[in-house]
């Protein structure tokens, strides 16, 4: 069985998965002060709830774009499972795909993840947007090589900001309005309702646009990351929704670096 870990700035996924599928998954918030011990208690507590231990775990894999938790789950690894993590990009796991940008370092893991996973699934040039702490749209071509993209605030961010910046605005849940609901508000949360998940969806629908009309050929759009569920009940611009495609990449990606080198 295969240990996935996705760490993400604002929370890190744990997934038990056999092979490419996923058999469970767990989500704790980022902490980049947080132990190998910690960890350890927290998912031994888990592991015996799905009738699971750790020695049935044979390979751990780790894609990071928070460099400081990068030490613990290395430690997590090989002090509790007894191997050392495999990460997302380097040795065996390398990307495999060209990446064809101005500065291919500066990529972050979990977008690479998401470019091989949607490229070995989905034929074709692909918009691939995920859904996190920022909001990813990421261009990769019918070959898999990863062309570029967009980041833009995530919409829980763009909440916090309008909230924190003007005193009298509370703080409200994000939640897809009803189909009978006006676009005019008629009190200030639905206003705000109107105005962050309207006016995301709108961002949404207008950058697919742009990036169609610049790839210049039909382009299939991908979406993952928790809220892509949200956003799919009121837009049809998303032809594939997957909430387990950075899970799917690490699994691919772990495949790869299990395979002898020839």
């Amino acid at each position: 069985m295969l240990l996935a870990c996705d760490v993400g700035n604002t929370n890190i996924v744990f997934a038990l998965m056999d092979g490419r599928e996923v058999r469970t998954r767990w989500r704790i918030a980022t902490d980049a002060r947080r132990t190998a011990d910690e960890y350890a208690v927290w998912l031994m507590q888990l592991f015996s709830l799905e009738g699971c231990s750790f020695d049935s775990v044979e390979t751990v894999i780790v894609s990071t774009v928070v460099p400081r938790a990068r030490h613990n789950l290395q430690v997590l690894g090989e002090k509790y499972f007894g191997k050392p993590p495999i990460f997302a990009g380097e040795g065996g796991a390398g990307w495999g795909i060209a990446i064809d940008v101005d500065e291919p370092a500066s990529l972050g893991a979990d977008r690479a993840v998401n470019a091989i996973a949607a490229h070995d699934e989905q034929p074709g040039d692909l918009i691939v947007i995920d859904f996190g702490t920022a909001t990813t749209f990421d261009v990769i071509d019918f070959n898999g090589a990863y062309k570029g993209g967009i980041i833009a605030p995530g919409i829980n961010l763009s909440l916090d900001a309008l909230v924190q910046a003007a005193a009298k605005l509370p703080r409200i849940a994000i939640e897809a309005p009803s189909e009978t609901q006006s676009v005019i508000g008629r009190n200030t949360e639905s206003q705000m309702h109107i105005g962050v998940y309207w006016g995301y969806v709108s961002m949404i629908e207008g950058l697919i646009a742009r990036l169609r009309a610049e790839i210049g050929r039909p382009a299939k759009v991908v979406a993952t990351g928790g809220l892509a569920l949200l956003f799919d009940e009121q837009t049809d611009i998303f032809d594939v929704v997957d909430v387990d495609l950075t899970l799917k990449g690490l699994a691919i990606l772990a495949e790869k670096a299990s395979k002898p080198a020839r």
